[in-house]
């Protein structure tokens, strides 16, 4: 790749970064308005909660955001609506030094969205509605291909049309282009293609037994639910398991490691998973002859930083945040 430079906006610091590389987030966009209870509300419940306030959101939004603040120049490729929530999330973009090239508004459906619940031990509960990124298609992906051809890695969930993300993956493997595909919100029909065209299966415990229909409540357990995964094609399986760290198991292997991760005073895990695929999506453009297991720890101690801080993005460290060591 031809070294450029580009500049950045980071807490009112502008810093020159050298020879970054490219990674690219197929994705979902919604505003998340998020309410802070006690507790989670069982179902027919109405109880009193003591925080709100709306921020921006959305998995791939959320992983791209995470990986531009740790330093490569990232591209996304959605669809927003034509109205006030599509304007500011286009702003956020750019204000995160995201490209926003690819990032098409609609008259057709509104700005995705996302009601998001946190009760006091940083636990949450997630509503999604999709609205214009279920539109986002294969047009769009044609108009997006010179970009998906010059990028390092390719990030792809399920928060839009699942042929769209599986065409787009398809795309990135027959271009050379390293992909990670998230399963989430995980399906449990799910296209086997999926696992044929991701370099890297990226799941939590929830998604990986809809998938697998194995319990993953505990290391070993995400062990065999690894093996069943990675026998459907992947060419590596990180399984998450939030404060347990992750597991990672590779094609040429037949053992998975597991991987911990430093106890840390959670405040919100909302969206830790995010920072965990967007960091690694880094090490993978970045840092590519680093072995998976020292991205996939390197990525836990990244999302670790943001369950100690409440909100999802706002919670997202910059690189001049985080120790040397892990770059």
């Amino acid at each position: 790749m031809t070294p450029f430079v580009y500049v950045r906006l980071s807490k009112g610091k502008v810093t020159e970064l050298h020879n970054p590389v490219r990674t690219l987030m197929v994705v979902l966009t919604p505003r998340d308005p998020r309410f802070q209870t006690p507790r989670l509300p069982k179902a027919g419940e109405t109880i009193h909660g003591h925080k709100f306030f709306i921020g921006f959101g959305g998995k791939g939004a959320n992983q791209c955001i995470q990986a531009a603040r740790l330093g490569v120049k990232t591209t996304m490729i959605c669809k927003v609506g034509k109205d006030f929530f599509g304007d500011a999330y286009i702003q956020n973009f750019k204000d995160n030094n995201v490209s926003t090239d690819f990032v098409w508004q609609t008259s057709d459906a509104a700005t995705g969205a996302a009601s998001i619940t946190v009760n006091d031990a940083g636990e949450n509960a997630i509503v999604i509605v999709a609205g214009a990124n279920m539109l986002l298609g294969g047009d769009e992906l044609q108009k997006a291909l010179p970009a998906i051809r010059k990028a390092k890695v390719l990030v792809c969930q399920l928060e839009i049309n699942p042929q769209t993300s599986l065409q787009a993956l398809q795309m990135a493997r027959d271009n050379k282009v390293k992909t990670v595909f998230n399963p989430a919100p995980a399906i449990p029909d799910l296209d086997y293609n999926f696992y044929k065209v991701s370099d890297v299966f990226c799941c939590n415990e929830s998604e990986a037994e809809l998938l697998t229909g194995f319990s993953v409540n505990n290391v070993e357990g995400a062990h065999r639910a690894s093996q069943e995964l990675l026998s459907r094609g992947c060419g590596a399986v990180i399984l998450t398991l939030g404060p347990q760290g992750c597991v990672v198991l590779k094609a040429q292997e037949k053992t998975s490691t597991h991987v911990p991760s430093t106890a840390v005073a959670a405040v919100d895990t909302t969206g830790a998973g995010d920072s965990f695929i967007g960091a690694l999506a880094f090490y993978l453009a970045v840092h590519p002859t680093m072995t998976l297991e020292e991205m996939a720890g390197r990525a836990n101690q990244v999302a670790s930083v943001s369950v100690q801080t409440s909100g999802t993005q706002t919670s997202f460290p910059f690189r001049q945040d985080l120790p040397a060591k892990l770059f």
